[in-house]
């Protein structure tokens, strides 16, 4: 059995973890911004510490923490899956949404980690377990700047895979295609408030007008999802990415042979920027 902390849990793939958690006998801790938003069958299940967290508010999370570590004794799972998304053209964007974005999907999960970790060193072990996104290994049109932070969690999550091993910490990111989740309604995606005409019929309003066709119509089942996402952290070694889900996969699989495409016309002329002498 282990100590669960789920930011994020109140619906979604978070409320899905949290519930595989519990289903296999640990102790989940469900950090939400609101109490009452928490489904009954978490609430009152025994093991299970409700806690009032808002990751963009520095103040509530030493308190979350506290509470976790009083109650359970420690923090052996971390899972950062608040979140949201951001849809516009880059230019469409203003500074206040995206720094209201980077506030959540990076900040946020930086100041509970830094808060968790401490805790975890003590301990002499711990697992950190971010969601990122199938748009945290490829840019896509009409979410530059969601795809941004997304590729900010997979570099923290790597490094943190090296940073934390001397002290028994492991360090995963989670990144998922498109989940039959609310992920895309108002409550937890936002619409850049300027849109352009110009890219009317391009790529990034392409995405825009996509939303609605897809919205609870996605591919990937979040209990599915979230019991491998609990299946996969509850073995011994986790791996440095999680790639989850057959639309995650087919994309990776562009994404790989891009790499390739980019890589050899310029491998020798990028070899040889070296030195003579090196």
């Amino acid at each position: 059995m282990a100590t669960w902390f789920v930011t994020g849990a109140s619906r979604g793939i978070g409320a899905e973890i949290a519930r595989s958690a519990l289903a296999n006998g640990n102790d989940v801790v469900v950090a939400v911004r609101d109490p009452e938003r928490i489904p009954a069958d978490l609430k009152d299940a025994d093991n299970v510490l409700p806690v009032t967290l808002d990751v963009t508010d520095n103040d509530s999370i030493p308190h979350a923490v506290a509470a976790a570590v009083d109650r359970f004794g420690g923090i052996d799972v971390l899972v950062n899956n608040a979140g949201r998304g951001l849809l516009g053209a880059l230019e469409e964007i203003t500074d206040a949404e995206a720094r209201s974005l980077f506030d959540l999907n990076v900040f946020g999960l930086i100041n509970v980690t830094r808060a968790v970790l401490p805790v975890m060193r003590g301990q002499g072990s711990g697992k950190l377990v971010h969601i990122g996104s199938r748009s945290g290994f490829e840019g896509e049109p009409g979410v530059s700047l969601y795809s941004a932070s997304k590729f900010a969690v997979a570099g923290i999550s790597e490094a943190l895979s090296v940073e934390m091993a001397p002290f028994g910490i492991q360090s995963m990111v989670v990144e998922p295609g498109v989940f039959r989740t609310d992920f895309l309604d108002s409550s937890s995606l936002s619409v850049a408030a300027h849109r352009i005409a110009d890219y009317d019929g391009t790529p990034a309003h392409v995405t825009l007008d996509w939303i609605d066709k897809a919205n609870h119509a996605q591919l990937g089942d979040p209990v599915k999802g979230a019991a491998l996402i609990v299946e996969v952290t509850s073995t011994e070694k986790l791996p440095t990415h999680l790639y989850l889900g057959r639309d995650t996969l087919e994309r990776l699989e562009v994404k790989l042979q891009q790499i390739r495409d980019d890589l050899e016309p310029w491998r020798e002329k990028s070899a040889a920027t070296a030195h003579d002498d090196a």
